[in-house]
């Protein structure tokens, strides 16, 4: 199933929230290793459909 995530700051904030994942995986690692797994996988799920996503193209003015 898709799920469409709306983040005011755009892929910087889908960023800021892989790394929160792969930080609070690391934290909960001893005492819940299959959660800790879980927020990894979710993790790199994100991180590859940020990676899909086309290079933003800056535009330069006059």
């Amino acid at each position: 199933m898709a799920t469409v995530l709306r983040l005011p700051g755009g892929s910087a904030d889908a960023v800021d929230l892989v790394d929160a994942l792969l930080a609070a995986a690391d934290a909960r690692e001893r005492r819940a290793p299959r959660q800790a797994a879980r927020w990894r996988e979710l993790a790199h799920e994100i991180g590859d459909a940020l990676d899909t996503l086309p290079t933003p193209h800056s535009q330069e003015g006059p």
